[in-house]
């Protein structure tokens, strides 16, 4: 067994609480103990993190969890789930009415995905305010789109599976996507298929990615943890010097364990009392592919993206815009050309922040909307405003606000040289 001297650090930086950590006095009595107790002291306990950051930093802890949460019931919900198109929906049913707290942890699952969602955008736009893709983090920031493409793969082939009204054809409808890619569409369909048309074999597939991909996801958070710990936290000046750092335990695992009760509280109050209030009520009608629903929209945290997709007439324009929207945030690093890491001391840039919020807010809103005037011009300009700002608005302003960044500490020396 390991034991360490529990000590409070306040210390000027990370070498220091690392050099804390390899002089804790620890007695080594079996060499497997040993090394699990000193991964968790020097990756949980003992990470030096910095003592200023606020309530948005929690968001990655909370996606943690609720990943945690997923797999365990949908491990549970792969027990009684039959994945074939004449049982499936009944499966589904059965395990609402007949297992027992069988509805409880089908409502877990199905509202833990949004939640699961909440907390990741939230993350993410955390990350853009507060420039956490800049240098020397873009290995973390890489990781972390990776692992949301992962996530959007994983709820996608999960909505399909209660083979619901809306599940059959969202099946449908994003799938046929790909056969607008030239040449390799068709036999990409027909691969995701299984076949010439959504249909049994379909089914069987989307079960075993969906079932697959959480465990990949698992692994790609170990890397994703890899390379922050390797860089260590970005912090709300986004600045190193002058920050003090502080271990992990116990000042933020208490802090991220309150802010999760916090969401846990939101989160069964859907659960008990609004578990399909999320949802979509086509989904409770058994698949019927001779019958088409008035209007096929995915979940609400596709939506923004859906729009992306319907803005464009050209069906492989929309593909490629739709693909392009998420994409285009592994060249944030490449794209960004400020100095400034903190968009507190970027006012230019924290209004452009602002507008792609409430943009990404609108586009959500016009995803479930009919395609009619004024709704499509509305998208139109929505989805030009989403690419403008990270293709041109993120560069452009940077080179402007240090220029009068530059300009500014020249005039301050100049006044102090007088």
């Amino acid at each position: 067994m390991t034991t360490f001297k529990q000590k409070t650090y306040n210390c000027e930086s990370r070498k220091e609480i690392v050099t804390l950590f390899s002089r804790s006095e620890a007695v080594q009595e079996q060499p497997v103990t040993h090394f699990i107790f000193s991964f968790i002291s020097k990756h949980i306990v003992f990470y030096p993190t910095p003592s200023n950051l606020n309530v948005f930093w929690s968001f990655g802890s909370l996606a943690g969890i609720f990943l945690v949460i997923q797999i365990a019931t949908g491990v549970f919900l792969a027990m009684h789930y039959t994945p074939h198109i004449l049982y499936a929906f009944d499966s589904v049913e059965n395990i609402m009415r007949n297992v027992e707290y069988g509805w409880l942890i089908r409502y877990m699952h199905s509202n833990g995905a949004s939640f699961f969602f909440i907390v990741v955008y939230i993350h993410i736009f955390r990350g853009l305010y507060y420039g956490s893709y800049m240098y020397p983090r873009g290995f973390v920031w890489g990781s972390g789109v990776i692992l949301f493409i992962l996530m959007m793969a994983t709820a996608f082939l999960g909505y399909v599976l209660p083979w619901g009204q809306m599940s059959f054809w969202g099946a449908t409808v994003i799938t046929n996507l790909f056969s607008a890619i030239p040449f390799v569409g068709g036999s990409i369909v027909e691969w995701l298929w299984g076949g010439f048309s959504v249909d049994n074999a379909t089914l069987n597939r989307f079960f075993s990615f969906h079932f697959i991909l959480p465990f990949v996801i698992v692994a790609f958070v170990i890397i994703h943890l890899a390379f922050l710990h390797n860089v260590g936290s970005n912090n709300p000046l986004g600045i190193n010097l002058h920050v003090q750092y502080i271990p992990f335990y116990p000042y933020f695992a208490i802090k991220d364990a309150f802010y999760f009760w916090v969401i846990l509280f939101f989160y069964f109050g859907f659960v008990f009392f609004a578990p399909n209030f999320l949802g979509h009520p086509d989904n409770y009608i058994p698949a019927n592919p001779m019958v088409t629903p008035a209007h096929i929209v995915p979940e609400w945290y596709f939506l923004p993206f859906y729009a992306i997709l319907r803005s464009i007439p050209n069906k492989l324009g929309g593909v490629v815009a739709m693909f392009g929207s998420i994409c285009v945030l592994f060249f944030l690093p490449i794209l960004n050309t400020s100095r400034v890491r903190s968009s507190n001391f970027r006012p230019i840039f924290r209004v452009a922040f602002w507008f792609l919020v409430s943009d990404f807010i609108i586009l959500g809103w016009i995803g479930q909307q009919p395609v009619e005037s004024p709704f499509v011009e509305i998208g139109v300009f929505a989805t030009v405003f989403y690419f403008v700002f990270f293709l041109a608005l993120v560069p452009v302003i940077g080179r402007i606000e240090d220029k009068l960044f530059c300009d500014s500490l020249i005039q301050s020396s100049a006044l102090d040289k007088k």
